[in-house]
């Protein structure tokens, strides 16, 4: 069995341990969360199960002090990050609540001879979710809710370092008045999430981390005919072209680049900046990078909290040491103290480099010198990775050019941290195959039934 535990990454102290589910308790969530599909998804009006996952988003925000409370121990997020995530999550699984009827109606299909055709779409079954710890209940809602309003039953195996807010989301669903089985939170180990995967009575998964995670998923899913839903890493460009207000957009970047202390898959990371403009853009960055406080996330004060652990502490420096020594200029930064990192940034990073193709999961940047437009989007477009971008420009032509030339599933122009409840996220490439939020998120994992009626 696998434990699941709590440790505050800004002290190590383990502050509590979870059991991990025998084979026999993951069986019985299984046959709960099937049954919960036979009998009650099928049962029960979509705006019946609109009217439950309104209730959640009710006890997110009644729950807002002790729910972000519980993800700061778990991952060292600053309280008023751990508080946005909350609103985000409630506001996220109202959005489903309150666009129920959009996401389930038939859509009628102009067919070319006699009678009637509609697409209806109908729920599939249990589903698995595999999520990470980086957005605890963000990532959560943006899974569960959709696919409940739809009538799919969810089994939830979060992240190992995160048993207290795993368990504070499922009983929020038990307290909404969601039936047993409806939503299943699971300590599962790999091994045991794999056989969740085989089981057949389980429709899909969805996993949310790693390119390493996402392969072994797809791979599970794939020998056993599962739907699969991938969201994983990024290295997303911030493209500066022209300004006239330098010191916004370098605030603009920095806040969007330090999000959840830099532990964001579709934050800026890679900057990519005219020629005209960077050094200026450099020398405020850092300044900006200097100023941050780093601390443990319940300080009024701190900026950027701790990584969530040792270890992803150890990854960061080792990806920074390597740059060095492969020749980048570290401008700022680079040093830690446990799993504090202080916010780094590089320049002279060139395509030998190993950094260039990596996602640096923290509050580190690159920054590159560009000519031309065209040399700005062939270098962001010059990754593995194709999540989210961004681009700054003053000129419309330029912005819809740049929007259309970025091989990425997002694009933000002359703006950051603009997510919202009924804008898709997702990406291309190695950053995944599906989209999350807004209304394409319902349609992942339900049968989209041919109705066709003869005159």
């Amino acid at each position: 069995m696998t434990d699941y535990a709590v440790v505050n990454p800004s002290t190590g102290e383990t502050l509590a341990t979870y059991p991990g589910a025998t084979d026999a308790e993951i069986s019985a969530a299984v046959t709960a969360a099937e049954g919960a599909y036979r009998d009650w998804a099928r049962t029960t009006s979509a705006s019946e199960r609109a009217e439950l996952l309104r209730k959640v988003a009710e006890l997110h925000r009644e729950r807002r002090d002790t729910l972000a409370a519980i993800i700061v121990r778990e991952m060292g997020k600053p309280l008023s990050h751990a508080e946005g995530e909350v609103d985000f999550a409630a506001d996220i699984t109202e959005y489903y609540a309150d666009n129920w009827e959009v996401i389930t109606k038939d859509q009628p299909i102009e067919i070319l001879g006699e009678g009637t055709a509609v697409i209806r779409r109908s729920p599939i079954g249990p589903l698995l979710g595999i999520m990470p710890w980086n957005f605890p209940y963000y990532q959560v809602a943006r899974f569960a809710a959709p696919n409940l309003v739809v009538g799919n039953t969810i089994i939830l195996k979060h992240a190992p370092q995160c048993p207290e807010s795993a368990a504070a989301i499922e009983q929020m669903y038990k307290d909404a008045g969601f039936p047993e089985g409806a939503y299943v939170n699971v300590y599962a180990s790999n091994e045991q999430a794999a056989a969740i995967i085989a089981d057949p009575r389980v429709a899909g998964v969805s996993v949310t981390g790693s390119e390493r995670a996402g392969a072994a998923v797809a791979a599970l899913a794939g020998a056993n005919l599962k739907k699969v839903a991938l969201e994983m890493g990024g290295s997303d460009p911030f493209i500066l072209l022209s300004t006239d207000d330098l010191d916004a957009v370098v605030g603009a970047a920095a806040e969007a680049r330090l999000d959840n202390s830099g532990q964001s898959c579709n934050a800026p990371k890679r900057f990519i900046v005219i020629d005209s403009l960077y050094d200026e853009f450099v020398e405020k960055f850092t300044a900006l990078m200097k100023d941050q406080v780093v601390g443990d996330g319940f300080s009024g004060e701190t900026t950027v909290g701790p990584l969530s652990s040792l270890a992803a502490a150890d990854r960061l420096e080792d990806q920074v040491n390597r740059a060095v020594a492969q020749g980048a200029t570290l401008v700022t930064g680079g040093t830690r103290d446990g799993a504090f990192f202080q916010p780094t940034v590089l320049t002279g990073v060139t395509r030998e480099n190993d950094i260039y193709r990596e996602e640096l999961f923290g509050p580190a940047s690159t920054i590159y010198r560009v000519s031309s437009e065209d040399e700005a989007v062939a270098l962001a477009n010059d990754t593995g990775f194709g999540l989210g971008s961004y681009v700054y420009t003053t000129d419309p032509e330029q912005a819809d050019r740049v929007a259309n030339g970025i091989d990425a599933g997002m694009v933000y122009v002359n703006i950051v941290l603009a997510d919202s409840p009924e804008l898709p996220f997702g990406g291309v490439k190695r950053s995944g195959t599906s989209r999350e939020m807004g209304l394409l998120a319902a349609d992942e994992f339900v049968n989209k039934k041919l109705v066709r009626v003869g005159p």
